[in-house]
């Protein structure tokens, strides 16, 4: 019985790896799409003397900055899964799959997730700003991905801290070492492999960012929609203010993850649920702020 529970286990981590890789693989692929047309556009409009047309495609730059996250982020996705790590798998020394699962934690829940969304929030916000200081201005891109930058750094120290000051903490601790690895641990073993886990640290500032970042939203979101009165626009400005609510039930998937043992079908739905929510708010923001204004701009081209 206990051999069955453990193949069911194993086949049903195969099956999301796999799903996850896949769902991977199309949003890189629609990625690169928008890197290329972006990239294509800005050469089309300097060879054909189109400079009216750059406003539209004055934040090329930043979508491409945006687009190389993306890709990142799917990197570090996929390399925590159970599917890769493993023996006779892509990662199957013990050591590799310890310091993957810590480079996850700092690289993606430090670095890409919310370097990813607030790129997105400064597209949005482009839209107020005056020509002469928005995305006319040949400083506008540089600005904007300096600040992405300097707003994740306190991230990505949160994160560096809970994954090392807080490990040897929890390794030091004795008798609450049980406790404090629900809040800093960012693996465990499971079947003698290693398994990626979300310390609870890194969960409650997760959620904090995204409270913040939903609140921002919603605010650029309600004067854009001041200004807008084409319909399908409105439609685009609310589909991303809903993209951008529902990162919340994220951080309190990747919470209660702590609470099963890692590795476990209940540990591993959750985080494949957890997953799908940011990858489905990630692929909304990508098309609505990077696919649709290239593409309405080669239409006013044409």
């Amino acid at each position: 019985m206990v051999l069955y529970v453990m193949h069911l286990i194993t086949y049903f981590t195969n099956i999301i790896g796999v799903v996850t890789i896949a769902l991977i693989s199309i949003v890189s692929i629609l990625g690169l799409i928008c890197l290329c047309r972006s990239v294509y556009f800005q050469l089309w409009i300097k060879r054909r003397g189109y400079q009216r047309l750059s406003y539209l495609n004055g934040p090329w730059l930043t979508r491409i900055t945006l687009m190389l996250v993306a890709f990142w982020w799917g990197i570090g996705e996929v390399l925590r899964l159970t599917f890769v790590n493993g023996e006779g798998r892509l990662i199957s020394n013990r050591a590799w799959q310890v310091n993957v699962c810590k480079f996850y934690i700092i690289s993606n829940l430090g670095f890409a997730e919310p370097g990813l969304f607030l790129l997105l929030s400064f597209l949005l916000s482009a839209a107020l700003q005056k020509q002469e200081l928005g995305t006319l201005n040949r400083k506008w891109n540089r600005k904007t991905i300096r600040a992405v930058f300097i707003l994740c750094s306190p991230s990505l120290i949160w994160e560096a801290c809970v994954v090392f000051v807080g490990g040897r903490v929890s390794s030091d601790d004795g008798q609450q070492s049980k406790v404090s690895k629900y809040w800093y641990s960012a693996s465990a073993i499971h079947n003698g492999d290693i398994t990626c886990t979300y310390p609870l640290l890194s969960s409650v500032f997760l959620g904090a960012f995204y409270i913040l970042l939903t609140v921002y939203v919603m605010f650029v979101g309600r004067q854009v929609l001041s200004l807008v009165i084409n319909k399908g626009l409105r439609r685009r400005i609310y589909m991303l203010i809903f993209a951008t609510g529902i990162l919340l039930p994220r951080a309190s998937l990747l919470g209660l993850s702590v609470l099963p043992w890692p590795g476990e079908l209940v540990h591993e739905a959750l985080v494949f649920v957890s997953f799908l929510v940011l990858m489905l708010a990630a692929m909304v923001g990508i098309v609505i702020l990077v696919y649709f204004p290239v593409a309405d701009t080669f239409a006013i081209g044409d």
